[in-house]
């Protein structure tokens, strides 16, 4: 795959430093602007912060380029021309077409393993939708394809959590808790699901890695789920009843396939009065911060 590094992704990565993947959906499409903006750099700095170099992650008029300048990522949340939403299956389009848009995650897992870097953060990974219609995101695929670790809040509040879980698991992809035992429910402050392992210290998420990538040569990646900031997440019942009502919304309108998520994802922004904004923008910084330490001390395991 043809990527263009920025220079100073490019030098990090000569140099063995600590690199965070960021992916640049949520800021084209999951988010409205300026909050796109807003966590965009929220989720820039956390990295810096803590040592690491931010790598957004973006199709940029037909090109796949990993590290964007601020110009570059204002464009993704507030461009005039039309902004491709690019998964995996679309990435060759957008180039062939010249298009500029954000990478899902599925994208982006593909974009990092191609560039060499396995510390990706996003905020929630994409699952098995609800319902009885089969509606698989192919980021559960990229996950068993593309090695290296996700940095998420778990999967997206409006997706079937259970049966997401399930698919994971007969993927291969393991799935760990940072500092906690029990599944992430994106907004919510529980999801009542069980996990097996836990990583409670960047160091040991590190060495997890190192594992899965270095010593063992798998090809799944590792999802690392971090729990939502307990002052901002909300309650599970109360999430569950604004989702219903969405859904029952979204069928009336005949919305169908991939409109269906962001369409949820605005209902409950309404109806939770702005609070799953508030929820989603410190939750990715929160798992860009995660992600840069995890980075740091991979770099130093790899180095060392």
């Amino acid at each position: 795959m043809e990527v263009r590094l920025s220079e100073e992704v490019e030098q990090a990565r000569a140099a063995g430093g600590p690199i965070v993947v960021l992916e640049s959906s949520v800021i084209a499409q999951g988010l409205p602007f300026p909050v796109s903006l807003e966590a965009a750099r929220a989720c820039e700095e956390a990295v810096r912060r803590a040592g690491a170099v931010p790598a957004v992650v973006a199709v940029v008029d037909g090109m796949v380029r990993c590290g964007l300048s601020a110009d570059e990522v204002r464009r993704l949340a507030v461009g005039p021309e039309r902004r491709w939403k690019v998964g995996v299956g679309e990435l060759a389009s957008a180039a062939l077409q010249r298009a500029t848009g954000g990478t899902t995650v599925s994208a982006t897992c593909a974009v990092a393993a191609a560039c060499g870097l396995p510390v990706f953060a996003t905020g929630g990974i994409g699952g098995v939708h609800r319902g009885e219609a089969l509606d698989v995101s192919a980021d559960l695929c990229a996950l068993a394809r593309y090695p290296g670790m996700v940095v998420c809040t778990g999967a997206k509040s409006v997706l079937d959590l259970p049966r997401t879980l399930e698919a994971l698991e007969a993927l291969g992809v393991p799935v760990l808790g940072f500092g906690v035992s029990e599944f992430p429910a994106f907004y919510a402050d529980r999801s009542g699901l069980r996990l097996e392992h836990r990583a409670d210290t960047p160091e040991l998420a590190a060495e997890a890695l190192h594992a899965q990538r270095d010593r063992l040569g798998l090809p799944q990646a590792i999802v690392l789920t971090v729990p939502p900031p307990p002052e901002v997440a909300l309650d599970k019942d109360e999430l569950d009843r604004a989702l219903l009502a969405a859904e029952a919304e979204a069928r009336r309108q005949g919305v169908t396939g991939k409109a269906v998520t962001p369409f949820l994802l605005s209902r409950l922004v309404e109806a939770t009065g702005g609070r799953t904004l508030q929820a989603n923008v410190a939750l990715l910084a929160r798992n860009a911060r995660v992600a840069a330490d995890i980075a740091v001390a991979y770099a130093r395991i790899r180095t060392g």
